[in-house]
């Protein structure tokens, strides 16, 4: 069977196809990406407006054409922060479906952390040992504490990269003051998952792709630690180098973002809040160790879904 998952994201819509095997595999035929950033200017007003609007239904007119290209069986597409929150969230899936005939679920924040925990397990070789994982999206942030058999704890926070742009809109670059206001404020918002954190002691952090694609790439591109292989679906990421990174990003100004080697155009303008993201949550003294995957919720949904656990 050939299949597509479509991820509905806050700032990217993501395609994968590929073809399901008899051994509880699946193989990648094909996948793509295109910004649609359908937050743009109004996410905090929980609406999308009309040229984001339609920049989704491009997107997607792109995606049926492959559909039909790669001749697939069975197209799962799943909607996330900001269709849910969006007052025409439902307009949308109900436009798609008029004039694609693609069907969306538009899923809650915590099924929405249960898909990112098995796209995760499926790319990260876990153990019994307890990891945080993080994916950061551009309508919420998700945060998972779970280990190879279990989710311990589990949630969606309105705290998308998108979302937090448009509400602090800081400095080009951001000064000091803002980095510490901003820091203040996510600690305060996070107050339970710093209760988990101190409950299930995570050694490590586990990135789930986007963002964490690029902070992969920036690595890759400023040291020799990381060497970037389309098979690879993991990296071990030194914390020191990170640190580098982040600093780099914070004192960059957006033009010299988008020319910074190893970060793709369309996350310039997000980069920033995501590293402070990641900055808050790497200060956890019971983080030691921090990789990033690849994988997010497209693999989860074919776990859920297609009751696939792994790759050829």
């Amino acid at each position: 069977m050939i299949f597509a998952v479509i991820d509905l994201g806050t700032n990217t819509f993501n395609l994968l196809i590929a073809k399901a095997l008899p051994d509880n595999n699946f193989s990648r035929i094909f996948n793509t990406k295109i910004p649609v950033k359908l937050g743009e200017g109004t996410i905090n007003q929980n609406f999308i407006s009309d040229i984001p609007f339609h920049r989704g239904l491009n997107a997607l007119t792109i995606y049926k054409q492959y559909i039909t290209e790669y001749k697939v069986d069975k197209i799962i597409a799943i909607a996330t922060s900001a269709i849910r929150s969006a007052s025409n969230g439902r307009v949308f899936v109900e436009t798609v479906k008029e004039k694609l005939d693609i069907d969306i679920t538009v899923i809650d924040g915590n099924q929405e952390a249960e898909l990112i925990y098995f796209g995760n397990r499926m790319a990260a070789k876990m153990t019994d040992d307890v990891s945080l994982i993080m994916d950061i999206g551009g309508g919420s942030t998700e945060f998972i504490l779970a280990n190879k058999n279990n989710i311990f704890w589990k949630k969606s926070y309105l705290l998308g990269a998108s979302r937090l742009l448009q509400k602090f809109k800081p400095s080009d670059p951001i000064n000091e003051k803002e980095i510490k206001d901003f820091s203040n404020y996510l600690n305060t918002e996070l107050l339970d998952l710093w209760e988990n954190i101190s409950i299930y002691k995570p050694t490590e952090l586990i990135g789930s792709s986007g963002a964490f694609d690029s902070v992969i790439d920036l690595i890759a591109s400023h040291f020799n630690t990381i060497s970037i292989n389309e098979n690879s679906c993991e990296y071990q990421i030194d914390i020191s180098h990170y640190h580098q990174i982040s600093k780099l990003i914070k004192a960059s100004t957006l033009n010299e973002r988008y020319s910074m080697k190893g970060l793709i155009e369309m996350r310039a303008d997000m980069m920033v809040i995501s590293v402070l993201l990641i900055d808050v949550i790497i200060a956890s003294p019971f983080i030691k160790k921090f990789r990033a995957t690849t994988f997010s919720l497209k693999e989860g949904a074919m776990h859920k879904y297609l009751g696939i656990d792994s790759i050829n």
